[in-house]
């Protein structure tokens, strides 16, 4: 997990750009984001990058998103 929690655009993105790199290949990255911007950021960067946007949901009260890395 990726707590990006009261980071602003870029700052997701960057984080989860490096991250992807050193999970296996099929492996989710579950981001904590607080900026409005993350939830078209993410998907965006993952339609850009081949990787699998899989879902936003909310922990403990935190939005979080779900990268499945794909290559």
């Amino acid at each position: 997990m990726i707590d990006c929690l009261g980071q602003r655009c870029p700052l997701p993105v960057i984080a989860v750009a490096r991250r992807i790199t050193q999970v296996p290949v099929g492996a989710v990255v579950r981001v904590l984001a607080d900026d409005p911007a993350a939830a078209v950021d993410l998907p965006a960067w993952c339609r850009l990058r081949g990787h699998e946007f899989v879902a936003a949901t909310t922990v403990h009260t935190a939005p979080a998103y779900d990268v499945r890395r794909r290559h």
